[in-house]
């Protein structure tokens, strides 16, 4: 294994991120475009979560093909960007053809950062123009840390982020993750450096400082963040062809990798959830063997991509939380 040329969702051909944020809302927008339409599925393992168009992603509902994954800050009022990017996506042409008219196919999720210290008192929902204009600005190349989904999200020590990662497989299969973490949890080994995504780490991407010599005791976690502020929110992508069944399992053997990343996760407090995506550009030659590999690169790139969005994460005027390289990064 090794990462993709850029370490990025989009080192899966057809594959581009868009991202807007506004500064005063401390909130933001990530887009995952696929210039064609793409396989797509979910699982969700959050007590908390807030979705759009979720239901259609299941196997046996007509829609086979999704062209735009949303994720968002806002919590409910986050959901509005996925109107934004459906209606960009209607001006290109896209959608489901039904008669004459295009629906474009636009599933979301969102994060709560409605308490992370911005100006949340609008009176037009911001969400559906953060929305278009993500879409607008989708390319291969994007940015991590303070971005996106990302911009306003925190954790449960360190200010949160935006976070990816890419691995091409020996068969020649490229996995990929993209994910805003906001989590209840901890990303870190205690209050140290380390991260409990240190053994999936590649070269240096999050530090290169291994695993901790030591974990915590056990104790009794009591949460840091009120019912409905957390949730980390994935998508996981590859260019095998897969079903959405198959890409349904991808998604539930991701969960792995944010259960490795996050202490704790999947709490009824979080609204963590993990998209799959699969573009088809290859086929799978054994499918148990490749399903099983897809699965475990899934994980392992989720938990890299979890690292790699509080690593990077830049400190602002009017952080409510420390960022990880402010404390651990020598000036």
């Amino acid at each position: 294994m090794k990462p993709g040329l850029r370490n990025l969702i989009t080192d899966i051909g057809g594959l581009r991120v868009g991202q807007a944020f506004d500064t005063r809302l401390w909130s933001g927008v990530t887009v995952l475009f696929g210039e064609r339409p793409f396989t797509a599925a979910v699982s969700v393992m959050g007590g908390a979560p807030g979705t759009r168009e979720t239901d259609l992603l299941a196997p046996d509902r007509l829609v086979q093909e999704v062209d735009a994954l949303v994720l968002s800050g806002g919590s409910a009022f986050g959901l509005d960007a996925c109107s934004g990017v459906a209606d960009g996506l209607r001006a290109m042409g896209r959608g489901f053809a039904v008669g004459d008219q295009r629906v474009p196919i636009v599933p979301g999720a969102i994060l709560f950062d409605l308490l992370n210290g911005g100006d949340k008192a609008w009176a037009r929902n911001p969400y559906y123009d953060l929305g278009r204009s993500a879409l607008d600005a989708a390319d291969t190349d994007f940015a991590l840390g303070t971005a996106g989904a990302g911009f306003g999200a925190m954790t449960g020590l360190w200010k949160g982020g935006l976070g990816s990662a890419s691995v091409v497989l020996g068969s020649g299969f490229t996995v990929a993750a993209l994910v805003a973490v906001n989590a209840l949890g901890s990303v870190t080994v205690g209050q140290g450096p380390q991260f409990w995504a240190a053994p999936f780490e590649m070269g240096r991407e999050f530090g290169g400082l291994g695993m901790a010599a030591y974990a915590p005791p056990m104790t009794d976690p009591e949460p840091r963040k009120r019912i409905g502020e957390a949730t980390t929110i994935a998508i996981v992508a590859t260019d095998a062809s897969l079903t959405k069944a198959e890409a349904h399992r991808m998604a539930v053997a991701a969960h792995d990798g944010m259960a490795r990343a996050i202490v704790p996760s999947h709490t009824l407090l979080d609204g963590d959830l993990v998209f799959a995506a699969a573009t088809g550009e290859k086929p799978l030659i054994d499918p148990v063997r490749d399903q099983f590999q897809l699965g475990h690169a899934a994980a392992c790139c989720l938990s890299r991509a979890i690292a790699r969005a509080v690593y990077l994460a830049t400190a602002m005027p009017g952080d409510l939380q420390p960022t990880w390289a402010s404390r651990f990064t020598s000036a």
